[in-house]
């Protein structure tokens, strides 16, 4: 067998493992537990880091996972286009184990469903403020420090600092943010939700355990008030967003994440996603937004010079 034969069996091989080895971490996380196991710990350092973008670019569109010689093109590059996974500058460990090239994995095309008629006005209207911003309000929550995409459930990574710190007890499971230093708090101690007319920024988040997965159960969101294309396209939402999300460890170092986000005022069908967090040695570092936070004013003095 000549050396092009043999490298073209072996990155066969290789693509087909991939795709396998995907496929598995849901059927692993979704094995049946025995009633006496112990249940998983959680506890630590983790980073939800990856060149897996959120919605798959349009050069993929029926391709659900990368070919092992495209996994190693993108190891090489540097950056690219808007709608290049590497546009993110932290990219943990790419796109491994899943080869995935969407976090989205329904819909099938690994894209956002469309948004209600109502949520792609207010979207319209949110992203018109934010590049002709006259008050702070008119800025994203990032900017004005209040939140980040990475703490509200469904926990989508940014370009960088996607870093949590997990603290378990049998009570509750505390998941705490680097941006903007947000703890959510998982309650394992109750079956319902607080009253409809309390509303969070993280939501209510309710959790019980099926087998070795800690299922969690988030409501009671506020209606945002600045998230529709915050944070560089974040997805929407509103006061009516459920989520519901999924956390197996696949070994002692790896977390299988998974969510179900449903939300009929703001999407016109529900959508799912998956995503694997890596355990890191070092915890989060302080994110001291409001301190330093020279940016905002300076924003809004550029945006009133334009305007005049």
């Amino acid at each position: 067998m000549n050396p092009k034969q043999s490298s073209s069996r072996r990155n066969t091989s290789r693509f087909f493992w991939a795709l396998a080895f995907s496929a598995a971490l849901s059927v692993i996380a979704q094995t049946p537990q025995r009633s006496g196991s112990l249940r998983p710990d959680f506890e630590g350092f983790w980073s939800s880091a990856t060149a897996i973008p959120l919605e798959r670019p349009a050069r993929l569109k029926d391709q659900p996972f990368y070919t092992p010689e495209q996994a190693a093109q993108l190891q090489r590059k540097t950056g690219g286009a808007d709608d290049d996974p590497l546009s993110r500058l932290e990219t943990g460990s790419l796109m491994l184990p899943s080869l995935r090239t969407s976090i989205i994995t329904d819909p099938p095309n690994g894209l956002l469903p469309s948004l209600t008629p109502s949520a792609a006005a207010a979207k319209r209207d949110r992203l018109e403020r934010l590049h002709n911003p006259t008050a702070a309000i008119d800025m994203g929550l990032q900017d004005r420090c209040l939140l980040f995409p990475t703490s509200v459930p469904p926990m989508i990574p940014y370009r960088y600092n996607s870093n949590y710190q997990i603290i378990q007890t049998g009570d509750a499971v505390m998941v705490q943010a680097e941006m903007v230093h947000d703890a959510r708090i998982i309650r394992l101690d109750r079956r319902s939700h607080l009253p409809s007319n309390i509303r969070q920024w993280l939501g209510d988040s309710v959790g019980h355990w099926e087998g070795a997965t800690l299922v969690v159960d988030s409501t009671n969101f506020n209606d945002a008030g600045g998230f529709y294309g915050d944070a560089g396209g974040m997805y929407g939402w509103d006061r009516n967003m459920h989520v519901v999300e999924r956390f197996s460890l696949l070994d002692a170092n790896i977390i299988l994440y998974r969510f179900e986000v449903e939300d009929p005022t703001a999407y016109t069908r529900p959508w799912k996603g998956e995503l694997t967090m890596t355990r890191v040695s070092h915890p989060p570092f302080e994110y001291a937004c409001h301190e330093g936070n020279r940016d905002l004013p300076n924003i809004l003095k550029l945006s009133a010079s334009q305007a005049h």
